[in-house]
């Protein structure tokens, strides 16, 4: 039994998290938006309200339940961004890969998630050339189909990697307030928000965070710290 302060599991977010990815989302949802016809500025505000949720859930809200035009949406959505990416417009976090690495040399469990489409998760793992870099890498239809803000994909982390005996062993991080909300609703015993991407520590705290960080690049230090001290 590994003791309850051992925090083996760590699920990570990847756009605004551990990828830095400039604004992308942004740019390739207004692509979508025009695409389609649509005017992108009477949406933006709730596509930054929603960052971090499953864009066709996302999609779904804004075109009002019709899933024909939320499906047709998410499909231009995905392409736009697969195409920003390709282009060579994202990076790693400073420190992000680094901080992976150092929690996997301590026998952790790591895990990247995402509220993108598998396609776009695996064209940001490619372009970045983390393949290797994680044991799982998990996006909402890998955990039945629904994404932040709800706790599936954290709860499919804990069960395919089989490497805690409860939830309160997870660290969760992310830059939004649905990654807060999801790993709150997991039951993690870290829930750390980080500021590196969409939300401020004002939101970040106003929906759960146990811990607020400049950047992923601090988080192996903070379990460290949590293991000895419990908090």
């Amino acid at each position: 039994m590994n003791r309850m302060t051992d925090m083996n599991l760590v699920v990570l977010d990847m756009a605004g998290t551990t990828v830095a990815d400039g604004g992308l989302v942004e740019q390739a949802f207004t692509a979508a938006a025009e695409r389609l016809g649509e005017d992108p500025a009477t949406m933006i505000d709730y596509v930054r309200a929603t960052m971090g949720e499953s864009k066709i859930s996302v999609f779904r809200h804004l075109f009002g339940g019709d899933e024909t035009r939320a499906q047709e949406a998410n499909l231009v959505f995905e392409t736009a961004y697969g195409e920003l990416v390709s282009g060579g417009l994202i990076a790693p976090v400073p420190g992000a890969a680094e901080a992976i690495a150092d929690l996997r040399e301590e026998g952790r469990a790591v895990v990247l998630t995402t509220g993108f489409a598998r396609i776009t998760q695996d064209a940001i793992l490619d372009a970045l050339g983390w393949r290797d870099l994680v044991e799982l890498t998990l996006c909402p239809a890998d955990a039945g189909g629904r994404g932040r803000p709800y706790p599936d994909m954290l709860l499919a982390a804990l069960l395919r990697t089989g490497v805690v005996d409860d939830v309160r062993q997870v660290a969760v991080a992310g830059d939004t307030s649905y990654d807060m909300l999801s790993g709150v609703r997991s039951g993690a015993g870290i829930v750390a928000g980080v500021l590196t991407g969409a939300h401020d520590e004002t939101a970040l705290k106003e929906h759960g965070a146990t811990h607020v960080l400049a950047s992923v690049a601090e988080l192996p230090g903070l379990i460290r710290e949590y293991e000895e001290h419990g908090a």
